[in-house]
């Protein structure tokens, strides 16, 4: 396997462990920002509102990743 190859896998790979990540961040943040909203009557905090959006933003990074990674392997790799 030739290493702009490897590189093109390994991107992939890491892409989708960001988009697994933000998935599970994602859900997990609507739930707990469920049960705030549940229990109060106002909005909840800052803090409950960033998971689902650090979430999201993983979510894209790693859609990105997957899409363009034959790209980012040829700018890693340019002698081959």
């Amino acid at each position: 396997m030739k290493p702009k190859q490897l590189a093109d896998v390994f991107i992939k790979i890491l892409g989708l462990y960001f988009a697994v990540d933000g998935s599970v961040r994602i859900i997990s943040g609507m739930l707990n920002l469920l049960v705030v909203l549940a229990g109060q009557h106002g909005f909840g905090s800052a803090y409950v509102w960033l998971n689902p959006f650090t979430g999201l933003m993983l979510a894209a990074i790693g859609s990105l990743f997957i899409v363009f990674s034959r790209t980012l392997a040829e700018l890693l790799i340019k002698d081959e």
